[in-house]
C-alpha cells in the first residue's frame, strides 16, 4: 500500500513538472516570436551609418525607395536624444531615490514615511501618458517651449519609484547585526548607513537602478508631450530633442521610413536586453 502511494506521488510529481514546464513554454512563444520578427527584419539595417547619421528626410527615402536602393540616414539623433535625458533624469533621480529608499526602510512605522510609500506605489502604477501631460503642465508651458529638460523631468519621474522601491527592499533585508554592529563601534545612524548598509546592499540597488533605465528607455508618450522630436542631432537641453521610442513612432506614420522601424525597433531590444542581462549578472556576482 506504501509503494501504491509513493508510485502515485511520483506520477504527480512528473505530470505537474510537465505541465509547469508546457505551459512556460507557451508563455515564451509569443516573446521568442516578438523577438524572431524584429531580429528577421531589423539585422539588416544595423551598421555604422545607421548610428552615426540622423533620420533621412521622406524625400531622400522616397527616391532611395523608387531608386531599390537602402534607405539611407540613421537613427543618431534618436540615440543621442535618448541617452542626454536619460543621463540628466538618472543624475537626478538615482541618489534623491536612494536617499528615499534608505529613509523609508529605516522608518517603517513613521505617518510620514508611510505617506511616501503610499505616493510611490501610486506613483509606479500611473500611466505615463499622464506623467507626460502633466509635466508638459509642469515644465513645458511655463519653459514655453518643448525641451530634453522637460523629456529628463518626465523619465524621472517615472524612475524614481522604482529606484525608491529597490532600496527600500534590499535594505530591508540586510541581516539587523550589520547595522549594529556599526553603532557598536560609535558610528552614528547616517554615517551607518553611508558607509555599511548602502555598500551592503548595492548589488540590489544597482540592480534596480538597471531595471529602472530599462523600463524608461522605451517610453514614448511622455516624451512626445515634452520632447517633441527633432530631425537631426542636437545637443542643447532647452530644445525639442528626439529619442528613439519617437523615431519608431515618426517611422510609423511616415510610409517612406517604415522599413527603419525594424532596425530602430532591434537597437532598443537589444539595448533593453543587455540592461536586464547586466542587472542580474551584476546581482548574481554581487550575492556570491
Amino acid at each position: 500500500m506504501d509503494k501504491l502511494k509513493i508510485r502515485n506521488r511520483l506520477v504527480k510529481d512528473k505530470a505537474l513538472l510537465w505541465a509547469v514546464c508546457l505551459l512556460a513554454a507557451f508563455t515564451a512563444v509569443p516573446l521568442f516570436a516578438i523577438l524572431g520578427e524584429v531580429f528577421l527584419r531589423g539585422y539588416d539595417q544595423l551598421s555604422w551609418s545607421f548610428f552615426t547619421e540622423p533620420t533621412p528626410t521622406a524625400y531622400k527615402a522616397m527616391k532611395a525607395i523608387e531608386a531599390g536602393e537602402p534607405i539611407p540616414g540613421g537613427i543618431a539623433n534618436g540615440i543621442v536624444g535618448t541617452m542626454l535625458m536619460l543621463g540628466m533624469a538618472a543624475l537626478v533621480a538615482i541618489p534623491l531615490g536612494i536617499l528615499c529608499g534608505a529613509f523609508l526602510a529605516e522608518n517603517p512605522k513613521n505617518k510620514f514615511a508611510q505617506t511616501v510609500s503610499y505616493l510611490t506605489d501610486l506613483l509606479q502604477g500611473t500611466p505615463s501618458v499622464i506623467i507626460g501631460i502633466v509635466t508638459y503642465i509642469w515644465v513645458v508651458v511655463p519653459m514655453k517651449g518643448y525641451s530634453a529638460i522637460a523629456g529628463s523631468v518626465a523619465l524621472l519621474i517615472m524612475m524614481l519609484p522604482l529606484i525608491i522601491r529597490s532600496t527600500e527592499e534590499t535594505l530591508k533585508i540586510l541581516p539587523s547585526s550589520l547595522k549594529e554592529a556599526g553603532l557598536a563601534l560609535g558610528g552614528n545612524h547616517a554615517s551607518v548607513m553611508l558607509k555599511v548598509q548602502l555598500p551592503a546592499a548595492f548589488g540590489g540597488i544597482f540592480t534596480g537602478v538597471l531595471l529602472a533605465i530599462s523600463r524608461v528607455i522605451g517610453e514614448t508618450a511622455p516624451l512626445m508631450f515634452t520632447a517633441l522630436g527633432c530631425s537631426f542631432i542636437r545637443f542643447a537641453i532647452d530644445k525639442p530633442i528626439s529619442a528613439v521610442p519617437l523615431l519608431i513612432w515618426e517611422f510609423f506614420n511616415d510610409p517612406n521610413l517604415q522599413e527603419l522601424i525594424w532596425g530602430a525597433s532591434l537597437f532598443l531590444l537589444l539595448f533593453v536586453l543587455t540592461l536586464n542581462i547586466t542587472a542580474k549578472y551584476l546581482a548574481k556576482k554581487w550575492n556570491q
